[in-house]
């Protein structure tokens, strides 16, 4: 199991240190990446990761996906905490180089509300959702149906991010939003970032069901305890 936790720990740790430093690097470049290019970077990033430890740990590396899994009976209720733990490590990890990289950046490319704090609680609801619907509809126990579900996932993270990052940010993951908020002391509007995503995930668990024949697992119920994620 310390091998899953430790792939979480990576997958995460490279997400959030290519993700957020992308926004980062964007600001101290002069808009060298831009917006498109830091969507990009996510997607490509959540791809990537999918591929590299998907048969390892399912590449979770997001604790609303975790939790979503969890409850759609596709993975072990005992190894959601150590996974919830692995991620936030990995996080905080990045953001802590990131902070000693760019020591005078102002918040390492933390998620923030461009409008009223509703607003962007309503896009990372929905956001998530549609993220969290495209992973239990592509992803089948430890394996993904076909080679292209890794880039589908990171599809729908790309463009998410394309057209809503300057709204809300687009996290869809809360610890992918709380490693730069804690290591950047951003933190009066974290707790939407943590609620909104693992709320949308798990809306999204229904809504799989309504359209699966035999549910989101499909019935094989033992392949679900470890399914490539995001």
């Amino acid at each position: 199991m310390m091998k899953k936790y430790t792939a979480e720990a990576i997958g995460t740790f490279c997400l959030v240190f290519a993700g957020t430093g992308a926004i980062v690097i964007n600001d101290v470049s002069s808009q060298a990446i831009t917006h498109v290019g830091i969507a990009l970077t996510f997607g490509l990033v959540v791809m990537t990761m999918i591929y590299a430890i998907g048969d390892v740990s399912g590449a979770h590396i997001n604790p609303a996906v975790t939790i979503a899994f969890c409850l759609a009976n596709r993975f072990r209720g005992r190894d959601v905490a150590p996974y919830l733990i692995a991620q936030l490590v990995g996080a905080l990890a990045a953001s802590g180089l990131l902070r000693l990289l760019f020591s005078d950046h102002p918040h390492l490319g933390a998620t923030l509300p461009a409008g009223v704090w509703w607003q962007s609680f309503v896009f990372e609801v929905v956001l998530t959702f549609m993220l969290m619907f495209v992973i239990l509809n592509v992803s089948t126990g430890a394996k993904e149906k076909g080679i292209m579900a890794g880039a589908a996932i990171g599809g729908v993270v790309a463009f998410e991010a394309m057209f809503a990052g300057p709204i809300c940010g687009a996290s869809m993951n809360p610890a992918r939003s709380i490693g730069p908020a804690i290591i950047s002391g951003n933190l009066n509007h974290l707790w939407i970032y943590i609620v909104a995503p693992i709320l949308g995930a798990v809306l999204a668990v229904p809504g799989c069901r309504c359209i699966q024949p035999g549910g989101c697992c499909d019935g094989e119920t033992p392949a679900c305890e470890n399914t490539p994620a995001t």
